[in-house]
């Protein structure tokens, strides 16, 4: 029979990821997982069905033509699948490694309907990591220029993507950072084992080199506000300055000393780079028995940072039961693999201090779920009579974030919902405040690096139109 007649076997697992042993990475702060190799990636990219409809697209919050970069992989076309993949998204390296693919572009995966769907951020991954290491990351030709100006505030997923997009328009971008590092939240709070810095300043610098200025340690709100940067010139501004105000429970004993929000456990770090004191300045107490409060990436990202700075007892608790934690799957395997105990349909609500101020322990209740919330999932109630103590030396809230006040309470004309966060439309980013966009965290509260990604590819659209237009 010929080839072109012959029914394609399908393949229903997917090529498992090459990972650090447990035992072994929970002493180093090196990346877990490994990344395909060559053969595995071809191979994985031998699954895809190359539907027709192509619903892996409408998937993904940044429309990549999924279909045709893995097939360039499948070919062994290495150079071709990064260009396609690049055709719509500045960070491959980033998403491949932290976008929840399973809740996006793998989810409508038709080969997911009878065995697991393409590992679609896996192949990105790999054809990023290949390029870095094999090709040169020319950036495409410039346009010609459109003397436009645009300023991006905050240089993280939301504001690299749409200072990106803007530039290959042909419109002068400058990007202004808060910190000393350009990446927001990929290089303050995603720890290294999970996505390597080096990564991030790799992708960051692609971006400056489609033409994109970087003005570090300039805080919009304090040292600028948006008014003086329309003041400056620049004829637009995106706002994208996250959503990293820490928030607490607002239980007793939350100012004893050993208690940190995650923004902070996780800054000290990642960024600062605590976990290789002394050789870095930026200590960070190295707890023996530690708790995490809640049940999402950042609660993960957090006790498996506590187990890496040598805890001998790591534990999340968390309110509702493990099928309700938010975090993503994966994440949630590999810390079990690593140790990490699960206190489950527990709620904390007391932190216990010694005579000196420092925790000693932290007092809980025992949950019950029950009838769903506004979020779909059960709601935990306490059950009476519960109360008990587990004895830790460090408390981190990983509770969520709230949006920092500083931009918002300096723009006048610039609309906040009830939380603080900016209201934005969700189609263009058009804020209440005529050339000022926002995208990203600080207009849905804490999301995903896609999400945000996603808010600055339309917000990059309607900013252009504006811009053309005035």
């Amino acid at each position: 029979m010929p080839d072109s007649k012959r029914k394609k076997t399908l393949v229903l697992q997917k090529q498992p990821m090459p990972r650090q042993d447990p035992r072994e990475r929970i002493h180093n702060f090196y990346e877990v997982a490994l990344g395909y190799p060559e053969e595995a990636a071809r191979a994985e990219a031998e699954r895809c069905l190359q539907c027709k409809k192509s619903p892996c697209i409408t998937g993904c919050p940044v429309e990549i033509d999924i279909p045709s970069f893995v097939a360039s992989i499948k070919e062994g076309d290495y150079a071709g699948a990064i260009r396609k993949i690049k055709d719509k998204n500045c960070l491959p390296a980033i998403c491949g490694r932290v976008c929840p693919q399973e809740d996006q572009c793998e989810k409508v995966c038709v080969l997911g309907v009878k065995g697991e769907p393409v590992a679609v951020g896996r192949l990105e991954r790999f054809a990023a990591d290949y390029e870095m290491a094999n090709l040169r990351s020319d950036p495409p030709a410039r346009p010609a220029p459109t003397g436009k100006k645009a300023a991006v505030v905050g240089s993280g997923p939301a504001g690299l993507t749409v200072a990106g997009d803007l530039v290959k328009l042909g419109h002068e971008v400058t990007i202004f950072e808060a910190l000393h590092k350009a990446g927001g939240v990929l290089v303050y709070g995603i720890p290294e084992f999970r996505l390597p810095k080096a990564v991030v300043q790799r992708e960051v610098d692609y971006v400056a080199s489609l033409g994109v200025e970087l003005r570090l340690d300039t805080v919009i709100g304090k040292l600028l506000t948006v008014d003086d940067l329309f003041a400056m010139g620049y004829q637009a501004v995106f706002l994208a300055n996250g959503a990293g105000l820490p928030t607490f429970m607002d239980i007793p004993g939350e100012n004893l000393n050993g208690v940190y929000s995650a923004n902070e456990y996780l800054t000290r770090s990642n960024l600062m780079k605590a976990y290789l004191f002394p050789e870095y300045d930026t200590p960070i107490i190295r707890g023996r028995d530690v708790a995490v409060v809640g049940g999402g990436n950042v609660a993960m990202d957090s006790v498996r940072t506590a187990l890496r700075l040598g805890a001998e007892n790591a534990c999340i608790i968390y309110r509702r039961s493990r099928a309700e934690m938010p975090a993503r799957h994966e994440e949630i395997e590999n810390a079990a693999e690593e140790g990490v105990q699960f206190v489950m349909l527990t709620n904390p609500v007391r932190i216990l201090g010694n005579e000196r101020g420092w925790v000693k322990g932290i007092e809980c209740v025992k949950m019950e779920l029950g009838e769903p919330d506004e979020s779909g999932r059960r709601r935990p109630v306490p059950v009476p009579d519960s109360e008990h103590q587990i004895a830790v030396d460090i408390v981190v809230m990983a509770v969520g974030n709230g949006a920092n006040p500083l931009v918002a309470s300096t723009t006048p004309g610039l609309a906040v919902n009830r939380w603080g966060n900016i209201i934005a439309d969700p189609e263009t980013g058009q804020t209440s405040k005529d050339g000022v966009f926002a995208g990203g965290d600080i207009v849905t509260g804490a999301a995903t690096v896609i999400s945000a990604m996603g808010a600055g590819r339309k917000a990059a659209r309607a900013m252009d139109a504006y811009l053309r237009a005035i």
